[in-house]
């Protein structure tokens, strides 16, 4: 049995599908058609063309390779928990202590993580330090300046 290594919850799943659809059929297209207007230009050995074709239908595969395997080696996570800690999928509010703002996240695997859609990854120090925690927490998070500390204001109903 393969151990599912890429964490996702179904909007990021539906997106790495709906990229993996598009590289296939239109991208795939455009790169072969510049790679045959390229070989129509003659001698390949001198053709920066016909490299930067090669080059580029090379890193197309290799990304739809990629895709391919964070697919088909996946697990959907759901955001709604039974539980009343923080575990992938769980929305949370938190605050740094002694602060009155306060943000809300959304706790993913790292492949689908963006902090600037208030997507934060598992792996992260915050993500971590949130896993398995309840509401009204405090946690210390290492980072780069220091050690911070957050309360965990709220476990969101998804």
């Amino acid at each position: 049995m393969t151990k599912k290594t890429t964490m996702l919850t179904q909007d990021g799943y539906d997106k790495l599908v709906e990229k993996l659809n598009y590289l296939k059929s239109v991208k795939r297209l455009e790169v072969a058609d510049r790679l045959n207007v390229a070989i129509s230009l003659g001698d390949l050995s001198e053709n920066s063309e016909y490299d930067d074709a090669k080059n580029e239908q090379g890193r197309l595969e290799a990304e739809i390779r990629e895709l391919e395997a964070k697919i088909n080696n996946s697990d959907i996570i759901h955001g709604v928990s039974l539980s009343n800690t923080v575990s992938i999928g769980s929305k949370v509010v938190i605050r740094e202590v002694d602060s009155d703002e306060s943000d809300t996240y959304m706790i993913v695997g790292s492949t689908e993580a963006d902090p600037d859609e208030g997507k934060i990854s598992n792996e992260s120090p915050i993500g971590a330090a949130l896993i398995g925690q309840t509401a009204g927490t405090i946690v210390q998070v290492h980072a780069p300046a220091g050690i911070i500390q957050y309360e965990l204001v709220e476990i969101l109903k998804n």
